[in-house]
């Protein structure tokens, strides 16, 4: 088993580097070519990633992705981090990233997904898998549902004691389980352990023998859970996940793969509104009201826009933020980026907006937009926007004040270096 390679967003892995190979670089690109070149560049001898963080593992190599908000920070910093987002966003049960997970410095974020899967499946064929009527066409000696009379004359022209019927049948044989089947077959194709093999071989064992299928796309989407089924929804969520991430045969390749990656710039924005919907929620008396991606019609009908969070104080005040997952050049926002932020403004007539950051802690103060139209009824105060940047991690883990310090940022009291 070939040792874990640990990389960081934005940076580079080049062939020859711990044991990353031309083999292991051509499969990753055949990855990236069906992910519309969205996860790395292709350098000619290596790869540089992009914002995506993860984990992928191509036969036997095993390459962690981990986050960085910094390139100039130390880098097992950051290791630890993108567990408990994913724990904090309700990506990952709390049961399944204990303490001593989020604590170890070389963590398999397929390990952690895979336990989870096994976890789930193993509490559902305690409780009993789900039977469900099915349609079958077959040989039967009593004749019971209706009678296939092209199929009876083309299989039982000898055999004239036999039915061949269409009948209902009641029994495990059905599309959930079929599909919980494949993602458990590649869990067992993908397990590094012990310890998970020999948990997916258990299970395994359990599991009732269902037809082998290959889910499309098409069939995932329209699988519906109903009361009946309600227990199979977690399990059925993560068999997608497994089963949309894997990547058998690349283009006829003989490498087979597995990858798990999340949008760096999409976390950080889920886990900023879930961290502040959860303060909001401990704090009732402070009146926060959080809204995450409200959209507003901008452009004929067919056109809107969304800001990440809009934050309403009481029944008066309403604040807009827009998360970035990167450092700004000498702490300045684009041009871009301070239009967007106009047009937020001006559509959910806040008066304040920010564009929030991760970094060391850092206040540019509202700014004005000096547009003198915007001067209309009840307003008499121009747009203002400022650039704000929050401590991500306090000793090696996600910082506790983050919501409070994300507020202080919004309404003005927070600080700067320099205050501290």
């Amino acid at each position: 088993m070939e040792k874990p390679i640990d990389v960081f967003e934005h940076g580079r892995l080049l062939i020859g580097e711990q044991g990353f190979e031309k083999n292991h670089w051509e499969a990753f690109v055949k990855l990236n070519m069906l992910h519309n070149n969205e996860y790395f560049d292709v350098l000619h001898n290596g790869l540089r990633f992009k914002q995506y963080v993860g984990v992928i593992q191509v036969d036997g190599l095993l390459v962690n992705i981990h986050p960085k908000a910094d390139k100039n920070d130390a880098d097992d910093k950051w290791k630890p981090v993108l567990l408990q987002m994913l724990k904090t966003c309700g990506k990952l049960k709390a049961q399944s990233t204990g303490q001593a997970q989020l604590k170890r410095q070389h963590i398999n974020l397929l390990e952690v997904y895979f336990e989870y899967f096994l976890n789930e499946l193993e509490q559902l064929i305690r409780q009993g898998l789900v039977k469900k009527y099915r349609t079958e066409k077959s040989n039967v000696k009593a004749l019971k549902g209706k009678l296939d009379f092209a199929g009876n004359l083309r299989h039982n022209f000898v055999h004239q004691e036999r039915f061949y019927t269409s009948h209902q049948v009641y029994d495990r044989n059905h599309q959930l389980n079929q599909v919980l089947a494949y993602a458990l077959n590649i869990v067992g194709q993908f397990s590094r352990t012990t310890f998970l093999n020999d948990k997916c071989k258990r299970i395994q064992l359990g599991f009732p023998e269902v037809d082998q299928i290959k889910p499309t796309i098409q069939l995932l989407e329209a699988l519906q859970i109903d009361r009946k089924t309600s227990a199979y929804e977690r399990a059925l969520e993560l068999a997608k996940l497994i089963i949309l991430n894997y990547s058998p045969d690349i283009n006829q390749g003989k490498q087979q793969m597995i990858s798990i990656l999340f949008d760096m710039n999409i976390l950080w924005e889920e886990y900023v509104l879930q961290i502040l919907r959860i303060y909001a929620n401990q704090h009732p008396a402070e009146q926060w009201f959080v809204r995450g991606q409200e959209p507003k019609p901008f452009y004929a009908s067919y056109r809107s826009i969304r800001p990440d969070i809009v934050l309403i104080k009481g029944s008066a005040e309403t604040f807009v933020i827009d998360t970035k997952w990167k450092r700004p050049n000498n702490n300045t926002a684009s041009i871009e980026d301070l239009r967007q932020m106009y047009t937020y403004a001006r559509f959910w007539n806040a008066d304040k907006v920010m564009l929030l950051y991760p970094g060391e802690p850092f206040d540019s103060g509202y700014l004005p937009y000096p547009n003198n139209l915007d001067l209309f009824d009840q307003r008499m105060d121009h747009h203002r926007c400022k650039i704000g940047m929050v401590s991500v991690l306090n000793d090696g883990k996600l910082s506790d004040s983050l919501a409070e310090d994300v507020l202080g940022l919004v309404v003005g009291k927070s600080f700067n270096k320099s205050d501290k």
